[in-house]
């Protein structure tokens, strides 16, 4: 009698994950999912919140975790699902987020111009699918949306999916910040599917709710709060920067082989190509980069570089209009003065920019509850629910990031 294959994981959030199909584990053996342990889930959110440190692969595995309760649940209450189907939803899940660079979303589109990483996911699901000699086309299917069963590509990327639902819950508990605790598990007890829609038992709509809010608060609170958001912008100039230098014909090289090939990348051929060099950049390469950069005789790339090693941050500001042109230019003029540098050079060091958080946007998809009586609303339709329409509209914040001068001057 062959023995079962599984591997039993032990994660902090959940306990125990076990991963019981012998394709499973030689999708994570992979080195290209293996990557993913180099790469941090939430970028620089440890400067102001030192214990999240954890990694994609942490949230890849979690995610498979309430993946497997889900579909679990839902076989449970008679919907079909195949061995097949299973299989196909658990490895879409695993490799949702294999397409991350460095830094994740920080450095989206600075390494890699106009390709999202999703883009660049499912290129690698495909390479891994050919490698596998086409196991994954069920995952690819899910994945892409492609499959009849919608219901699992929504489980996969949809506004109640278990990437979503795991991210809230692992963020707040390695920063500490209760406001991102959610019932996940009572969200997954009340799953369902009605006409191939994944939706939700009128039960859960509080649970909903909790959801919805708890993810507007770590926006604010966590991913988008003042001082992560200004180190993240602090290195896409720090990349900006190089990316100048390295044009301009400057001799400037990292510690990484594999990181200068992209800095020094000017051609317009397709992320295919370099496919297998991108499966090896991860955050210690930029890292490394950094703090070689330190002391490059370049003072803006040298300043910045210092400051993220040092926690020496920029200081950011946040308001509710834009910052008036006047401000930015004496800003500019006041770094370019203290730093000795020209006020072109000076805007790496002064900037501005704009963020979004919306709660629910019921245009992108909908959370449908599938009442007794067989009828289904929109979460935001619902009799006295919390989510209505003010809160679907999208809250845009303005901020600056500037150099203190020496006498402490502030905007």
């Amino acid at each position: 009698m062959t023995q079962l294959q599984r591997k039993i994981i032990n994660d902090p959030v959940y306990g125990f994950i076990t991963l019981d199909h012998p394709l499973l584990l030689k999708v994570i053996a992979h080195p290209y999912y293996q990557r993913l342990r180099r790469i941090h889930q939430m970028a620089f959110a440890h400067l102001v919140y030192p214990g999240a440190v954890h990694t994609r692969l942490h949230h890849s595995l979690g995610a498979y975790h309430l993946m497997h309760n889900a579909l679990s649940e839902l076989k449970g209450k008679g919907f079909a699902i195949s061995a097949e189907e299973e299989l196909g939803a658990k490895i879409a899940i695993l490799l949702h987020d294999i397409g991350h660079g460095p830094f994740s979303h920080a450095l989206e589109n600075e390494l890699i111009e106009d390709v999202q990483h999703e883009s660049i996911s499912i290129l690698i699901m495909e390479v891994l699918n050919e490698y596998f000699e086409g196991r994954l086309g069920m995952a690819l299917a899910i994945f892409n949306n492609e499959y009849p069963k919608r219901f699992l590509h929504q489980l996969v990327s949809g506004q109640l999916d278990v990437d979503r639902m795991d991210y809230l819950n692992r963020d707040s508990f390695f920063t500490g910040v209760s406001e991102g605790v959610i019932g996940y598990d009572r969200i997954i007890k009340m799953l369902t599917v009605e006409q191939g829609e994944l939706m939700v038992e009128e039960k859960a709509v509080y649970s909903i709710e909790k959801f919805l809010v708890s993810r507007r608060l770590m926006y604010w609170q966590v991913y988008l709060h003042k001082t992560v958001l200004c180190a993240e912008k602090m290195l896409v100039q720090v990349i900006r920067r190089a990316k100048e230098l390295i044009a301009t014909g400057h001799p400037l090289t990292s510690s990484s082989a594999i990181l200068d090939f992209f800095l020094q990348r000017a051609d317009a051929e397709a992320i295919e190509t370099h496919l297998e060099k991108f499966c090896m950049l991860d955050d210690f390469d930029v890292m490394s980069a950094v703090k070689h950069w330190m002391n490059y005789p370049d003072k803006v790339l040298s300043h910045l570089c210092r400051s993220l090693i040092d926690r020496t941050l920029l200081k950011v500001k946040l308001q509710a209009v834009p910052f008036e042109e006047e401000t930015v230019s004496k800003l500019r003029k006041k770094a370019a003065e203290q730093l000795g540098i020209s006020q072109k050079e000076a805007a790496y060091l002064v900037f501005t920019g704009e963020t979004v958080n919306t709660t629910y946007d019921p245009s992108d998809e909908r959370i449908n509850i599938l009442f007794k009586d067989g009828s289904v609303k929109d979460i935001s339709k619902v009799d006295n629910a919390l989510i209505h329409q003010t809160l679907a509209s999208p809250v845009k914040k303005f901020y600056i990031c500037y150099l203190k001068d020496a006498t402490g001057t502030e905007v």
